[in-house]
């Protein structure tokens, strides 16, 4: 079948070279139509009992995540000067697009009742532009009296000042969210250094847009610097621009056919996805060293451009097929977790990868067809005296220190086991901004001064219309947002309770001291205040906290970025409370929000990652089977790549790297990735075991010989395209830039030295 491939592409070249050249003008005018990700994505399927859960609260209140919060310090804030510009702050901000409410100490809303009509009016206090510095102490004195704010527009205790930009559904999750926050940033970066305050700005809305702005930068930079540093090494090793053009090529081409089949599968670029353009040049980059490495030396036997390519294509196109399978198997294993940002990338990764492997097969023979004959320094590697002594001082020390290699290793494995058992599970709501961030720095602000910006949400349901107006029900409420009040990862809580107490001190003409929960008596006169909602009188401040039934309510707090085990150990520690204060029997109540669903949802990934990953071994341990045939040499094939994980285990649970999205995903990849080194080593020792009348020995050290280059060649191309990662502002992909590159030189060592070892251990007797 592989010489029929190889006459193919041999006889077809410029056939085959117009059909990539049409596909590619169709990807590439395809391509053009990719769009960004804008939503934060579902870690948790649509089925799960808590994203059901999630749903029904959003259909009931609306999204949890719409408000940007922006902060600063400010000791001369009610100074004539900075209040009129923070009143023009505010202005300005309402008039952009797809802002609904902007709320500040300019804009603040006063309850007072007006004994004429015996109803409640809500009132701004804040009514012009102050002209006067007695204005601005007036509006002081009456904001500072209203406790309902405090800790919400101002925190009094640090002197502190915020704003709630609430914006509309739209610019939410479209691309119109763009342009939102850069006319947001635009208006604060003045105020800020006309006035020279530091501006803090957060919120989830503003956080998804600054993230996919930092994913695009990071795509086109990685994309170039993988290209630059699999380029030079390239040029390293081979000492010719002929080859590198050749390659950058054709990873240039798989890259282009990416975006295009993105498009056509309608997927989204995420965090994940835009990994993928410099993946694809890093294993296009490797697929091409094994077929130079194995073209050059033959054609230094037969000196016949097309019979070495021939050649190549038929001994060297099996080997790299098995290895971008078991590749493609570890990225589509992904596809069995249901997750969003997961199972479109695990689809991609998988069809680009064989597409790689396919482009490279065919344009590679083409392109050095069409190329003068490799001499010079171009081949000098082969014969580079240091490569060779090092590789034959490998072989015998393999051949004669087989004990020392398991002794060393056994040790090594011990220490690695007990890291590995030490390693936690974690995750946060917002988990990949680094700490040096401004982004990050700004959550810490509000953190400190209004306890966080993550929604934490309960709801509850009191079975029965109206019941949410109630006194005793309201008491029970006050109770819960005590108890929530004891944990300092959670916000001031925020409930129609706060609307009541507000309500009480509007009634007793705005008294500071008056700001607490109604007695029954109290309730009764303050209901009559209010509007009866018959056509919608009720203002949203009153609305958002219950169903027009008024049978349910919500408790809204905002959670500080705490790891995945803090939330469950409060979560935990709260249930009991709540079930206490409201009896199940008469009361349904859920504990959800943004930061409830990160919670299961990093549990979730967790659990189906490590399927994932267990799939991704089967299948791979299935490919070496049909492969190799024996049982024994799957084992040998296994072994050395089971190694290098357990190492990376025992990293992590040293240096404290917990078990989440991002580092599980490094598994998968490293071990679909290292492998190739296996098969090649042992498509190689299949030949000369052949070529060297089946002696066991002779063979192992030839292969070691023939492959030792290549793989050293192939691992430092994959270890710095990795590497460059490392430099991420994400902390999930700096992981990935860090443990990858670690797992695939521990594979490479295991390759050289522990697999030959294990082929001569389970092969004694000469065959």
């Amino acid at each position: 079948m592989w010489n029929r491939i190889a006459n193919y592409i041999l006889k077809y070249r410029v056939l085959n070279l117009c059909i990539v050249s049409a596909i590619l003008i169709f990807m590439g005018l395809k391509a053009v139509n990719v769009k960004m990700g804008h939503n934060l994505a579902n870690t948790l399927p649509e089925t799960d009992s808590t994203m059901v859960v999630y749903r029904q609260f959003l259909d009931k209140y609306g999204q949890d995540g719409r408000s940007i919060f922006v902060g600063m310090y400010d000791k001369d804030l009610y100074t004539l000067e900075h209040f009129q510009d923070y009143y023009d702050l505010n202005t300005k901000i309402r008039e952009i697009d797809g802002v609904t409410e902007c709320l500040s100490v300019t804009r603040i809303y006063n309850l007072k009742k007006n004994d004429s009509i015996k109803k409640f009016e809500l009132s701004q206090v804040v009514t012009r532009r102050p002209e006067t510095q007695e204005e601005v102490d007036a509006i002081r004195n009456e904001i500072q009296s209203l406790a309902m704010y405090d800790g919400l527009l101002f925190n009094q205790a640090t002197n502190s000042i915020m704003m709630i930009v609430s914006i509309d559904d739209e610019h939410v999750t479209t691309n119109a969210r763009k342009n939102l926050v850069l006319s947001l940033r635009e208006v604060l970066d003045q105020y800020g250094q006309k006035n020279g305050i530091e501006m803090c700005i957060s919120g989830m809305p503003y956080i998804r847009e600054i993230t996919t702005q930092k994913m695009v930068k990071e795509i086109v930079y990685f994309t170039i610097l993988s290209i630059f540093v699999a380029g030079f090494i390239l040029y390293l090793f081979f000492r010719s621009w002929r080859p590198l053009v050749s390659v950058v090529a054709i990873v240039l081409v798989s890259v282009a056919y990416m975006f295009g089949i993105m498009v056509l599968l309608k997927f989204d670029v995420t965090i994940l996805t835009g990994v993928l353009p410099p993946l694809l040049i890093i294993i296009g980059v490797e697929n091409s060293i094994f077929m130079l490495n194995k073209y050059h030396r033959e054609f230094e036997v037969c000196h016949d451009k097309l019979q070495a390519l021939h050649n190549v294509i038929t001994r060297i196109g099996p080997a790299n097929f098995l290895t971008n399978t078991t590749t493609a198997v570890s990225f589509a294993s992904f596809i069995i977790t249901r997750n969003v940002l997961l199972v479109p990338f695990g689809i991609l990764a998988s069809i680009c990868i064989m597409l790689t492997y396919v482009l490279t097969m065919l344009l590679l023979p083409t392109f050095f067809s069409y190329q003068k004959k490799p001499e010079g320094k171009m081949v000098n590697y082969m014969n580079n005296p240091k490569i060779n002594y090092i590789m034959m001082e490998v072989s015998k020390f393999v051949l004669s220190r087989k004990r020392y290699i398991y002794a060393v290793l056994g040790v090594l494995m011990i220490v690695v086991v007990i890291g590995a058992m030490r390693m936690s599970t974690s995750g946060r709501v917002v988990d990949d901004i680094a700490k040096s961030d401004k982004l990050y720095k700004d959550i810490m602000f509000f953190e400190k001064n209004v306890g966080g910006v993550m929604p934490f949400e309960i709801s509850i349901d009191t079975r029965k219309p109206k019941g949410v107006m109630n006194a005793a029900f309201i008491r029970k409420v006050q109770q819960l947002q005590d108890t929530l009040a004891l944990y300092p990862e959670f916000s001031r809580p925020l409930s129609i309770v706060e609307v009541v107490k507000f309500a009480r001190q509007g009634f007793f003409n705005g008294k500071s001291d008056q700001y607490k929960v109604p007695s029954n008596n109290e309730f009764g006169f303050i209901l009559k205040y209010l509007p009866d909602n018959k056509g919608g009188e009720l203002p949203s401040v009153i609305t958002q906290y219950m169903d027009k039934e008024m049978q349910c309510t919500r408790i809204s707090a905002q959670m500080a970025n705490v790891t995945t085990p803090k939330i469950d150990s409060i979560s935990k520690a709260l249930r009991p409370a709540i079930d206490k204060i409201f009896p199940k029997e008469k009361y349904d109540v859920v504990m959800t929000g943004s930061a409830m669903v990160t919670l299961q949802g990093t549990n979730y990934l967790i659990r189906n990652l490590s399927y994932s990953l267990l799939l991704a071994f089967v299948v791979i341990a299935l490919l070496m089977a049909l492969t190799f045939h024996k049982f024994k040499m799957v084992v040998i094939s296994l072994i050395p790549n089971l190694i290098p994980l357990i190492f990376t285990a025992g990293v992590m649970g040293y240096t404290g790297i917990p078990l989440k999205m991002s580092t599980i995903i490094v598994f998968s990849i490293a071990l679909g990735i290292s492998v190739d080194n296996t098969i090649h080593y042992l498509a190689r020792y299949r030949l000369q075991m052949k070529s060297n009348n089946y002696d066991i020995k002779k063979s192992v050290m030839a292969a070691i010989q023939e492959t030792g280059p290549s793989m050293i060649y192939s691992a430092s191309i994959l270890i710095c395209g990795f590497l460059i990662f490392a430099f991420s502002s994400f902390g999930g992909t700096k992981i990935v830039g860090f443990l990858v590159p670690f797992t695939l030189l521990v594979a490479l060592i295991t390759n050289i030295l522990v697999l030959p070892a294990l082929v001569l251990t389970f092969n004694k007797k000469k065959i």
